[in-house]
């Protein structure tokens, strides 16, 4: 049975997770910043600083979530604490979105917890950040613990909820959860009822997903998807085209997004032919293959191994987004096409179209797969000129590049460079390198600084003793024995 999630802090004080941060980049903001007075609010809740204040503190958050960087996000958030803005909802909102984009919910959570005036803002943005982070537990958890609050949910903190039990599978729970919604009357919410749709598909329940599908009042492309996602689970594939040709029917725009969701829900070999009756269906309809649709398409050819059939879609939609970009040069990864993937980035380049952190992210994989070290640190050290500030992503594929060459100790140097704390998949990265060239003792390294790493940041008591020595023979013996590793 899920319990109510812990009202103490999830881990540490952020003041002592910030200060590494700190200390070797000194907070540099607009001018507008260092004219503020840095004395802290009174601690009273008929107090608050004017929006004025704290406007622009909310427009800088905004502005690094949109850029997913986490450096500049935490010196920001450095400068909210000892200003004494934590304790303002919409701040701490804020901050809760910051780190969610930047895939750290921990941190959101940490800091739902050290604010004192708890809004449905922030409740519904903790929750979400769980929720869209992989961390369905305490999603879950949070919700529980918000009901104990006697604080009702909404049509954003629903969808959340329901997100997390797909996630879990656990149906009993979303019954629940749907008892709730109806209990408080936002079933006729399309958002509300889209999820329930996508939930109960998911979790393998189509009669119960076909039923609230059929008595929601109006529909949207979410709920439409979700439907056909469940028919394409249970391979019912007529099934799931009969309902596409009926969305048509019933004046469902074929627009980007609808057409993208549907081949999205595509994405394996056995369902490939619904995919191609998708791609079809654009021809069809003279509909133009824009960067989302074709985007959308490159992913569903490559995930089936039909790398030539993704490389035509590429060469036929006349104007590329970035997105598109992208999808090309993680197909080109993904098929060990090496050399086309560079190639691909040139022409990028060529074109005018500006790399982002996902960009990186794709020509590194593909140099770790390559065994390409010096192209690896070209990269790396190339997003500098884009102004693009390395995430823990591009640390844990520039860790796995050294580690997988056998450059054990350069990998090691990288780590201990971070700006911010390693994460649990930098030193996953480095315990795999480890693995690969046989060196217990930096693997056991690792294995304590992750074990360490994961009894902080999960919010857990410290394991004992036992368990990580238990761990740590673990890890020893899948070094020595890598033919029993389970990919």
């Amino acid at each position: 049975m899920l319990q109510h999630g812990p009202k103490r802090p999830l881990y540490v004080p952020l003041q002592n997770i910030l200060t590494k941060s700190q200390h070797q980049n000194p907070l540099i903001i607009n001018q507008s910043l260092s004219q503020e007075s840095t004395k802290t609010p009174q601690n009273s809740s008929n107090h608050f600083p004017s929006e004025n204040k704290y406007g622009h503190i909310c427009d800088l958050l905004l502005s690094q979530t949109r850029s997913r960087s986490l450096l500049k996000g935490q010196q920001i958030h450095a400068h909210i604490i000892k200003s004494g803005l934590q304790i303002i909802p919409l701040v701490c909102h804020y901050l809760i979105n910051f780190y969610s984009k930047t895939q750290l919910p921990l941190l959101s959570g940490q800091v739902f917890e050290e604010s004192e005036r708890k809004s449905s803002t922030t409740w519904s943005s903790v929750i979400s950040s769980f929720a869209q982070n992989e961390e369905p537990v305490l999603a879950i958890q949070y919700f529980c613990r918000m009901l104990g609050e006697n604080l009702c949910p909404d049509d954003h903190i629903f969808p959340s909820a329901t997100k997390a039990c797909a996630i879990l599978g656990r149906c009993d729970v979303g019954k629940s959860v749907h008892c709730l919604v109806i209990k408080t009357g936002y079933d006729v919410d399309v958002f509300v009822g889209s999820s329930l749709v996508d939930m109960y598909a998911k979790c393998g329940d189509i009669n119960e997903s076909r039923k609230v599908f059929d008595e929601m009042p109006q529909r949207n492309v979410v709920s439409w998807s979700g439907m056909i996602y469940g028919y394409t689970q249970l391979g019912e594939h007529e099934e799931a085209m009969r309902l596409l040709k009926e969305a048509l029917l019933e004046g469902l725009d074929v627009n980007d997004f609808t057409l993208s969701s549907v081949i999205r829900v595509c994405g394996s070999a056995t369902l490939l032919e619904l995919g191609k009756q998708v791609h079809g269906l654009c021809f069809k309809t003279s509909y133009d293959l824009s960067g989302f649709v074709g985007s959308s398409l490159i992913s569903l050819y490559s995930k089936c191994g039909l790398i030539e059939e993704a490389y035509r879609i590429f060469d036929e939609v006349p104007i590329r987004n970035l997105g598109m970009w992208n999808a090309m040069l993680i197909a080109c990864a993904q098929h060990a096409h090496t050399k086309e993937a560079f190639d691909l980035f040139k022409k990028m380049e060529s074109a005018g179209m500006r790399p982002n952190f996902i960009t990186f992210l794709c020509v590194l994989y593909a140099c770790s797969h390559a065994g390409l070290v010096e192209e690896g640190k070209k990269y790396f050290a190339l997003m500098k000129k884009y102004e693009i500030e390395p995430g823990t992503q591009h640390y844990a594929s520039m860790v796995d590049v050294l580690g997988r060459a056998g450059k054990l100790q350069e990998a090691l140097s990288v780590i201990k460079g971070m700006p911010t704390e390693p994460t649990e998949s930098v030193w996953g990265a480095f315990i795999t390198g480890c693995r690969i060239h046989g060196n217990t003792d930096l693997a056991a390294f690792a294995a304590d600084k992750v074990f360490e790493l994961g009894a902080v940041s999960s919010g857990l008591e410290s394991r004992s003793r036992n368990s990580i020595k238990r761990l740590k023979r673990g890890v020893t013996f899948l070094i020595h024995n890598p033919t029993r590793v389970i990919m």
